[in-house]
């Protein structure tokens, strides 16, 4: 099994900035990417953006230029830096680990950002 555990969200004024991090433990033993995801009320989960274990990145239009993703393998922990945030960036945020071989995925519980106009 494999437990992961969000933190950092909050509340902030439109423009500021926000750091999530996402602590990966349990049988963490194969190739995997993270990502995070986000959910606003009434609204599909979506992919926010993602990152191999080869530092290889992704993200969704809405975010590219403001948001960066990265990841520290030593400690199993993915980072998602949000600058320049804005009102439509609220949502749940949840991270996610795939495994590359198998594709079993594993979700966190979620850390809500709350983004004030």
């Amino acid at each position: 099994q494999v437990q992961l555990v969000e933190s950092g969200g909050g509340l902030v004024q439109a423009g500021g900035s926000l750091t999530l991090s996402c602590a990966a433990s349990g049988n963490i033993f194969s190739i995997n990417n993270m990502g995070w995801y986000r959910q606003a009320p009434g609204k599909q989960r979506e992919l926010v953006a993602v990152i191999t274990s080869g530092d290889s990145t992704n993200y969704a239009d809405s975010v590219k230029g403001r948001f960066t993703i990265s990841r520290d393998n030593a400690k199993n922990t993915v980072y998602l830096q949000m600058n320049s945030l804005k009102p439509e960036d609220t949502a749940v945020y949840y991270c996610n680990l795939q495994f590359v071989i198998s594709g079993m995925a594993y979700w966190g519980k979620g850390t809500p950002v709350t983004v004030s106009s």
